[in-house]
C-alpha cells in the first residue's frame, strides 16, 4: 500500500481508538490494523469513477430463496439472476451464506466458509461475475455453536473473553431490546453456570467489543469479503453493538466509533466499496448513522416502507409527504438505500412520530386482516409493543382501509415505481419482485412470523408462473423489468441528484428530481387513489406541463390540455424535460 493513504489512515484512527480502549492500549491496537491493512490484497479490479450512480439497483435474496434439484442454491440464484435480471439489477445482497444455526442464516457458526448446503465461494465468485456482491458482516453476535463460543465454554483464551458475562442479579430494565426473550441467557462452562449477553436469542450470544481482540477479530473477516469481492458490506444489527451499564445499550458513542472505523478502514483497503448500516429504529435514530458524513455511506430507508404502505392504505400522501419533506436529505458522500421489503418485517419503530398511534395501529389492525401477523419487543417499563408487521407487501397491499379489493396489482406497482424514483439507491426484494403471497405454510412449517416472506421457490414452479402472462407474478416482474431498463438511462435518478417533494395535494405524491449540473429533469408522480385524479401541475406548483412532455413509462408525449392531465387509479408518471432512448 502507498504511504499516503496509510498516513491518513493513521491519523483518523488514533483517537477513534483511544476513545474505545484508551491512550495506553490504542497505538498496540493500531498497528496491529494497520499491518492487517498493509498485507491486504485488494480484489483485482477497476475502480469505479464514482461510488453510485443511476445505474445501481440491488436485488435482497437468500442464497436458497429459488431450489432446484439439479444444482446447489447458489447455482440456482446464478441462473435465475441471469436469465432476469442481467444488465438490470447492478449488485446481488446474497443474506447471510455462512454456516449458521438458527435466524435463516443471522446466528452465524463460521465467518469464513459458505455453507455447503448453498455452495462454495467458487459459487458466489459466479454470481461476482456479473453483479457486485453485497455482503452480511453479523456484527453483534455470533452463534453459540461457533467455535469462539465453545472456547468460551471450554475456558480457553483468547475466545473466553470474546463474550460478556453478567451477574444475573444485575439491574438490566433500561437496556433497549427488539426482543421479548430475557437480556441474560444461562450456560454450562467448565467454570460453571455463567450468564451472557444475548441481545436476539439464547442461540445468538454478544460479543463484547470492549475486548480490543474482538475488533480485531472481526477486521480481518471483513478484509476476507473485501478480497472475495464485497463491494457493499452491511453491518447487521449494528446499533445494538456497543454495552455499558446503567445505559439503554443502544446507539451508544462507542459504536459510532466502530462504524468510524470500519469505514476508514474500507476507504483504505478497497476505496470504491459501501458501509451500509442496518438499524431498523426511528428516524432521527436511523439518521444518526450517517455521523458527520464520516461514518456509514449508506444507511436504510426505514421509515418509507411504513409511509409508504399508510399512504397507499388511506389513499393520502400527508404524512409521507411531511416526513420526506423534513428527513431525506444525506451527507455529501452519502445516501439511502430505499426499499419497501426485505427478509425482515415492516418496521412499526421507524414509523414512531411520523403516523399518528391511532392511524398506526388501525394499520397494523388492517394488516391482520390481510393475512399478517405482528412481532412485539420489551420496553423497559415492562410493557409489550409492536415492533415489525410481518407480512409479504405485496400482499400488505391487496386492499384499502376500505377492505380487499381488486388493485393489488397497480397499488403494489405504484408503490415499486415511488421507491425506484425517490434519492437513493433502490433494493428490491426477491419476494416482492415476483409478488410473492404470504407463505403460510412456511410460517406454520418453521413457527416463526417471519417465514411468511421467505419462501423457498422451487425453480420449475416458479418458472411457470412467471412464463403465465395472467399470473401478478408476471405481471409484477415483466413491469418491473420494464421501469429497471427505464430508471438507468435517466442521469436525473442518479442517487445525489437533487429531489424536491411536490405539493400536488393528498391523492398524489411527487417529487423533482434534477440531474447535477442541470440538464434533465422528471417529475415523478403518482396516484395514490382507486380514482381518476385531474393533475393541475401549474396551479399547484407553478411547475408547467409544456416543459414535461415526454412520459418516460408510457413512451409517449404527454397530450396537454389547459396545462391538466388524467392519472388513471394508482398510475405514476415520469415526466422528462427531454426525450431520453429506453
Amino acid at each position: 500500500m502507498q504511504k499516503r493513504p496509510i498516513t491518513e489512515f493513521i491519523e483518523k484512527t488514533s483517537p477513534r481508538l483511544e476513545a474505545l480502549y484508551g491512550e495506553n492500549q490504542a497505538p498496540l491496537i493500531l498497528d496491529v490494523i494497520t499491518s492487517l491493512l498493509q498485507s491486504h490484497i485488494s480484489v483485482s479490479r477497476t475502480l469505479r469513477n464514482e461510488r453510485w450512480d443511476q445505474n445501481d439497483v440491488i436485488l435482497i435474496a437468500y442464497g436458497d430463496s429459488i431450489l432446484a434439484s439439479d444444482r446447489p442454491p447458489l447455482k440456482t440464484l446464478n441462473k435465475f439472476l441471469k436469465k432476469y435480471l442481467e444488465g438490470l439489477v447492478s449488485t446481488v445482497h446474497i443474506l447471510p451464506f455462512f454456516p449458521y444455526s438458527s435466524d435463516d442464516g443471522f446466528s452465524v457458526i463460521d465467518y469464513k466458509e459458505v455453507n455447503p448446503e448453498l455452495g462454495d465461494w467458487k459459487d458466489i465468485s459466479a454470481i461476482r461475475q456479473d453483479f457486485d456482491l453485497m455482503i452480511d458482516l453479523v456484527i453483534n453476535h455470533v452463534s453459540r455453536e461457533s467455535l469462539w463460543f465453545i472456547d468460551f465454554i471450554n475456558d480457553r483464551p483468547p475466545a473466553s473473553y470474546f463474550f460478556i458475562e453478567m451477574d444475573p442479579q444485575v439491574d438490566l430494565s433500561e437496556v433497549v431490546r427488539p426482543r421479548k426473550s430475557k437480556v441474560l441467557t444461562p450456560v454450562h462452562t467448565h467454570r460453571g453456570t455463567k450468564h451472557v449477553w444475548s441481545t436476539f436469542s439464547e442461540d445468538q450470544i454478544d460479543l463484547n467489543f470492549a475486548n480490543p481482540n474482538v475488533l480485531l477479530e472481526i477486521i480481518q473477516i471483513l478484509l476476507l469479503y473485501l478480497r472475495q469481492g464485497g463491494r457493499f458490506i452491511r453491518l447487521d444489527a449494528i446499533a445494538y453493538l456497543w454495552k455499558k451499564l446503567g445505559t439503554s445499550c443502544i446507539n451508544l458513542e462507542q459504536t459510532h466509533e466502530v462504524v468510524k472505523l470500519l469505514r476508514d478502514i474500507m476507504e483504505t483497503a478497497s476505496p470504491d466499496c459501501v458501509l451500509l448500516t442496518e438499524t431498523n429504529l426511528p428516524n432521527d435514530q436511523n439518521l444518526s448513522y450517517y455521523g458527520e458524513g464520516d461514518e456509514a455511506h449508506m444507511i436504510y430507508q426505514f421509515s418509507l416502507a411504513p409511509l409508504l404502505l399508510h399512504a397507499l392504505h388511506r389513499g393520502t400522501s400527508h404524512y409521507l409527504n411531511k416526513w420526506a419533506e423534513s428527513c431525506c436529505s444525506a451527507p455529501a458522500g452519502c445516501t439511502f438505500l430505499n426499499f419497501t421489503a426485505s427478509h425482515d418485517g415492516i418496521g412499526v419503530r421507524p414509523a414512531e412520530g411520523l403516523i399518528p398511534q391511532g392511524e398506526l395501529d388501525a394499520l397494523i389492525e388492517a394488516m391482520h386482516g390481510f393475512g399478517g401477523y405482528v412481532s412485539m419487543k420489551n420496553n423497559p417499563d415492562g410493557t409489550d409493543s409492536p415492533y415489525e408487521i410481518n407480512i409479504s407487501y405485496f400482499d400488505a397491499l391487496r386492499g384499502t382501509s376500505n377492505g380487499i379489493d381488486q388493485w393489488q396489482v397497480p397499488r403494489f406497482l405504484t408503490s415499486q415505481a415511488i421507491m425506484l424514483a425517490i434519492k437513493g439507491i433502490p433494493a428490491l426484494y426477491i419476494q416482492s419482485l415476483i409478488a410473492a403471497p404470504n407463505d403460510i405454510a412456511g410460517v406454520e412449517k418453521t413457527g416463526r412470523t417471519r417465514s411468511i416472506n421467505r419462501r423457498k421457490w422451487d425453480y420449475g414452479e416458479l418458472k411457470g408462473l412467471l412464463n403465465n402472462p395472467f399470473t401478478p407474478n408476471c405481471l409484477v416482474l415483466h413491469e418491473l423489468q420494464r421501469l429497471l431498463k427505464i430508471r438507468k438511462q435517466q442521469a436525473a435518478f442518479h442517487p445525489d441528484a437533487k429531489q424536491d417533494i411536490l405539493s400536488l395535494g393528498g391523492e398524489f405524491f411527487g417529487v423533482r428530481r434534477q440531474e447535477r449540473g442541470g440538464g434533465q429533469e422528471i417529475l415523478a408522480i403518482s396516484n395514490l387513489t382507486e380514482w381518476p385524479q385531474h393533475l393541475c401541475l401549474q396551479t399547484l406548483t407553478g411547475l408547467s406541463l409544456n416543459d414535461y412532455r415526454f412520459e418516460l413509462i408510457g413512451g409517449r408525449e404527454v397530450i396537454v390540455m389547459e396545462d391538466t392531465t388524467i392519472l388513471q387509479p394508482y398510475q405514476t408518471v415520469w415526466l422528462s424535460n427531454s426525450a431520453i432512448e429506453t
